[in-house]
């Protein structure tokens, strides 16, 4: 490079902040360099006041903005710094712009707002000229690309700079981390989220009025300014020489991306909430409009379109934090007031205690009074007590935490009002506080759209104390932490009313479904699309649910798995379905001795996998997944035809059984080809899967054979497995 130093305003230099490779635990101080720790003192003076060094390492080869908070082009602090070094450095810049499939809770719902978004983004760096490339990790994609995060580990390396977002919680601050201990070119984050820098509060404050007081100047001097608008040309860099997949955003279809990544698709998009800046700041203008002058009235009815809905556009950066504080200084008003205190105060407390509390969502960040006063009631009584997939399908006794449940699950937001009821309702629903708080976390995470942002971490732990003062006289379960129930937000609030209103359908017209299968794969599709509302009926040809997880009864005291032995959970997607079943004594673990056997000898034991087994018998999982399904059975349907631009589905006898929207085939594959004739592709696909059937014998002994195993794997014999059925658990040993 052909200068020393790099200089950047003030408004952009306070919010920079060098991450260095051996700052491992990602907290916002000052590195000290181990000993033999070669050049950590120089990569973290390489970056102070705004000032960058550029002879602090060897020159790489274009500066790098590595894009994941802050998915916007207009008053992006990072992006300006970004601009700004590499116009004065000479070198060309890059953004990258990476999905991967592996964070926690990754799912349809959150990938397909961040691809809407990118959407936008590759469009309006084109028009800026500026170099962006968006990489999607897909299960297509080789093999050393999907381990490793291979193009931003190589860019990374190539870089002379990284330039990226500060945002102080998982999964971004372990990615960050993890980056900086496998790369030795420096790090700058910059805040992006924050009106007021977080590194400049200095500390983590677990009372608003104290929040409020060391920062009100601050925001006061800040709100005001317009943000600057650079007028400076980006040197692009050469994309064409990256050797990973790019994707062309305008003209992909988003749900084919969506299909090939590996995460869950039973979080299904909320696609009247799409991502991205345009549609951000056109929700925002509309508020800014309507509701803003009305906020102080209207934000706490639900039932009403009293808030901004911003939340999720502000998690994902797709909106500036900065334009909006400084719009509603500028409308003013008592609604505007109190949206900037919610915007600025309430928010922006729960990011700087993230910030400096890396502990943020575990029982320690807690303030010592709540940790004793919920460990003094942790033995109470509770009224119930509910299974993680009872809470998440809404399936509790209360009718209006059930209805705030479904606005998370169907619109993948919840009122901020009502979900400080529904956070405090699942500490009486858990055996204690530590895993009612795992669970606020689980549930919030999961469907929030804004879900992983420090403003929900502050939102859950208000609901146990944080931010918050003891309340006398101690109450059950909670001590002294603030009560809230739900009998008393329903007086204020219908129950009925507000159900109505956030399970509204958000399409045009409902869609109507028709699954053809009951096995479990096409229940479990079954239930996820009408969890979501759709109107979905299922098809079977069989008298009973399960496909393969089937049993049969011979009489009152006899009865076989004839199918799917036992069942194992590697997925994670999976598990957590498998531990609810556990909790709540439909599935239970099989501890049996299962061994190989090969020519009439005992060889080894098979050991590794946990398997599992459906209580009393196989079939009862798939009983368990159908109880609040339309399930029609014995009915042998035809190939689905068209009929009025709808799938028209008839038995076999010819009677006809409705039109749909969606037909979805989930059989055995001989027989989904027979069903797919008027879909050649999908048809060809089923022939070429190769089934090879098998026989199930079922016998039963008067006296115990001994034989000192309960399965066995059967090696170079007729006979591939051979089990003790009354060995398995909720077969009371017969």
């Amino acid at each position: 490079m052909s200068q020393n130093h790099f200089d950047l305003p003030e408004n952009l230099s306070e919010r920079c902040r060098i991450f260095d490779r051996i700052n491992r635990s990602a907290l916002p101080t000052e590195a000290k360099p181990a000993p033999g720790t070669g050049g950590g003192r120089e990569t973290f003076n390489a970056f102070r006041g705004g000032r960058w060094d550029s002879n602090a390492r060897e020159p790489g080869r274009f500066i790098l903005y590595w894009m994941r908070t802050a998915l916007r082009t207009d008053e992006n602090p990072a992006l300006d710094v970004a601009r700004l070094i590499a116009n004065q450095a000479k070198l060309p810049l890059l953004i990258y712009h990476g999905v991967g499939s592996d964070y926690r809770y990754a799912s349809d719902r959150h990938h397909a707002f961040i691809l809407q978004a990118a959407r936008d983004l590759q469009q309006q760096f084109q028009e800026l000229g500026i170099s962006y490339v968006f990489f999607l990790q897909r299960q297509s994609n080789p093999p050393e690309t999907v381990q490793s995060r291979k193009p931003l580990l190589e860019l990374a390396r190539r870089a002379a700079l990284v330039i990226t977002e500060e945002m102080p919680v998982d999964p971004p601050r372990r990615y960050l981390a993890a980056l900086s201990q496998r790369v030795a070119t420096p790090i700058v984050c910059v805040d992006t989220a924050c009106v007021v820098p977080m590194q400049l509060i200095g500390q983590a404050y677990t009372r608003a009025f104290q929040f409020r007081d060391k920062t009100q100047r601050l925001f006061d001097d800040r709100i005001q300014r317009d943000w600057p608008k650079l007028q400076i040309d980006s040197m692009p860099y050469p994309i064409e020489r990256l050797t990973f997949e790019r994707i062309d955003l305008q003209t992909s279809r988003l749900v084919d991306l969506l299909a090939q990544c590996a995460i869950d698709h039973s979080v299904a998009p909320v696609w009247d909430t799409p991502g991205g800046s345009v549609a951000g700041y056109r929700r925002w203008d509309s508020f800014k409009q309507r509701g803003l002058s009305k906020y102080d009235k209207l934000r706490n009815n639900a039932l009403v379109d009293g808030v901004s809905r911003m939340s999720a556009y502000l998690h994902y950066g797709m909106v500036s934090p900065l334009r909006i504080a400084r719009e509603a200084a500028q409308s003013g008003g008592k609604g505007a007031e109190k949206f900037l205190d919610e915007l600025l105060i309430w928010r922006e407390l729960a990011y700087s205690f993230c910030f400096y509390r890396p502990d943020h969502g575990q029982w320690s960040a807690l303030p010592e009074w709540a940790q004793a006063t919920l460990s003094k009631h942790q033995h109470d009584p509770r009224p119930a007590i509910y299974t993680w997939e009872q809470l998440a399908r809404a399936e509790t006794n209360d009718d209006l935490w059930n209805a705030a449940q479904k606005s998370l699950l169907v619109q993948g937001e919840l009122h901020n009002n009502v979900r400080m009821t529904w956070g405090k309702a699942i500490l009486g629903w858990t055996p204690d506080a530590k895993r009612a708080l795992a669970r606020l976390i689980e549930l919030n995470h999961r469907y929030a759209l804004d879900g992983h942002d420090p403003a929900s971490y502050g939102g859950i732990l208000w609901c146990l104390g944080q931010f918050d003062r003891p309340f006398s006289p101690s109450q059950p379960v909670f001590g002294t932490v603030r009560t809230r129930s739900t009998q008393q937000h329903a007086r204020r609030l219908d129950p009925t009313a507000y159900r109505r209103k956030v399970t509204r359908p958000l399409w045009e017209s409902t869609p109507r479904v028709a699954v053809v299968g009951a096995g479990i794969s096409g229940m479990i599709c079954a239930r996820t699309l009408a969890d979501h509302g759709c109107d979905v009926n299922v098809y079977e040809k069989s008298r009973g649910v399960g496909g393969r997880m089937s049993t049969r009864r011979v009489d009152e005291t006899l009865s076989f798995d004839h199918g799917a032995q036992y069942f194992t959970a590697r997925d994670g997607r999976f598990k957590r379905y498998v531990e609810s079943w556990v909790d709540d004594g439909l599935v239970q673990p099989w501890n049996g001795r299962l061994v190989v056997v090969e020519k009439g000898v005992i060889k080894a034991d098979k050991t590794g996998d946990n398997r599992y087994v459906a209580m009393p018998g196989m079939s009862s999982l798939g009983k368990h997944i159908a109880s609040d399904l339309s399930v029609h059975l014995d009915t042998r349907v035809e190939a689905p035809t068209r009929s009025d631009d709808k799938w028209l589905l008839t038995r076999d006898e010819g009677v006809e059984l409705g039109h749909f929207d969606v037909v979805v085939v989930a059989v055995p594959s001989h027989q989904a080809a027979t069903l797919l004739a008027l879909a050649p592709q999908l048809a060809v696909q089923a022939r070429s899967v190769k089934m090879n059937g098998c026989w199930a014998l079922m016998l039963a002994f008067e006296k115990s054979l001994g034989l000192g195993f309960d399965g066995a794997f059967v090696h170079e014999s007729a006979l591939s497995w051979i089990a003790r059925n009354n060995s398995k658990p909720g077969r009371d040993g017969r």
